[in-house]
């Protein structure tokens, strides 16, 4: 059982926080460079960068004899469902509220609790069977489905959140054989490759210039270190306590957008993301009591 005492709560909380920032930087990143790069063009520089950083980070730590060649074809369609789900965010972050975005994403947890029982073989129980309906009708919340209120933005937005639930599934099946090291080596490589094939398939590839790289470098870090801080907050606390921090980035993420591109503050955003947080919750606490009997 994981420690969950004031110090290292408060330790989980300033990983989390880290989190919360990153991808919030990613954001307003990947707006501010779609007015010269398309998302296949941000994805390319931004994997070149996550590349380099990985290979010499593995090198440098010895973990580099770890990558291997194994279960390759996984490898590859674990990445190119990423590789959608990436391109459909920040195709998203252009063309939605920002917090909008962020609300369907938190959905990717319910769409695991669905699709799990075809990919990895759980069962679907009555009490994740029910986190999944409440979560689902906090999606009808956010999106008010209507003539007015639908777009391409909305509906990619909902795309992500299931191409993240499928990358999530098969990460985890993936890490039943291969080491983190040899899943973001080759999640850094293959989705290089994926951008360098979507970017150049019109052949126009627009460069980078003193306007976009800075953006693109924090697009890249901020991935890498997004993902690095919720893993170090989740090896110190469970998710139980991690998770509410993580639903941090709605609140945070909306004052970015008020305050950066005069976006309002949608009251129906946080209540469908306030239902979307209470299924996702309910499905933890559920396994989080399971694993204690077990």
């Amino acid at each position: 059982m994981q420690d969950t005492s004031p110090p290292r709560v408060g330790l989980a909380a300033l990983w989390m926080t880290g989190a919360i920032a990153s991808f919030s930087a990613m954001a307003v990143a990947g707006r501010e460079v779609s007015f010269a790069l398309d998302t296949f063009e941000i994805m390319m520089y931004r994997s070149a960068l996550g590349f380099a950083i990985v290979v010499l980070i593995l090198a440098l730590t010895g973990h580099l004899r770890q990558v291997t060649r194994r279960d390759l074809g996984q490898q590859v369609v674990r990445n190119m469902v990423h590789f959608a789900g990436q391109n459909l965010w920040f195709f998203a972050v252009t063309a939605i509220p920002l917090a909008q975005v962020f609300a369907l994403e938190f959905t990717a947890p319910l769409w695991v609790v669905v699709l799990s029982p075809l990919v990895l073989g759980e069962r679907l129980t009555p009490i994740r069977a029910l986190s999944a309906v409440i979560g689902f009708a906090g999606i009808l919340i956010v999106a008010r489905p209507s003539p007015d209120t639908l777009n391409v933005g909305v509906f990619a937005a909902a795309g992500t959140a299931v191409f993240f639930a499928f990358t999530n599934m098969l990460t985890k099946r993936l890490t039943r054989r291969h080491s983190v090291a040899n899943i973001m080596f080759w999640l850094t490589l293959l989705q290089l490759v994926f951008g360098i094939i979507a970017a150049a398939i019109d052949g126009d590839v627009a460069l980078p210039d003193a306007t976009t790289a800075p953006w693109l470098v924090l697009i890249a870090l901020g991935g890498l270190l997004a993902h690095f801080c919720i893993a170090n907050a989740l090896s110190i606390a469970p998710a139980t306590v991690v998770m509410p921090i993580d639903f941090a980035r709605l609140p945070t993420i909306a004052i970015v957008g008020m305050l950066l591109y005069s976006e309002p503050l949608e009251i129906w955003v946080f209540a469908g993301a306030a239902v979307i947080f209470a299924g996702n919750y309910l499905n933890i606490l559920a396994e989080t009591r399971r694993f204690r009997v077990a």
